[in-house]
């Protein structure tokens, strides 16, 4: 019966660990948005200069490795996915553009 509480037991322990580290990541990622120039060119809601976030997330919700393609976006800059003007790379490092891009994914 010990073989199977404890394993049992570190399972339920990492669920709910991971849990909590979407949300951290989830308040993680607003908070670096705000920090970041990216207000001058998005919002959550509303296309400004680049497309509002949620569609970009409505856009990568399927997509297997939308949290690579999002943050080497984000780090390297993009053109011709949302029309003619470009989105320059931004000075974040790897951890802070796979936040931002998971943080995005939320808004769907």
């Amino acid at each position: 019966m010990k073989k199977f509480l404890l394993p049992l037991a570190i399972a339920g322990a990492l669920f709910s660990a991971q849990a909590v580290t979407a949300q951290e990541a989830a308040e993680g990622g607003e908070a670096l948005f705000k920090s970041k120039p990216c207000a001058a060119c998005h919002a959550v809601d509303a296309q400004l200069v680049g497309p509002a976030l949620n569609a970009v997330a409505a856009k990568y919700a399927d997509e297997e490795n939308a949290v690579e393609t999002i943050a080497a976006n984000i780090k390297n800059g993009s053109s011709g996915q949302w029309g003619a003007i470009p989105m320059p790379p931004n000075q974040v490092t790897d951890d802070e553009a796979k936040l931002l891009a998971e943080w995005v994914l939320t808004l769907n």
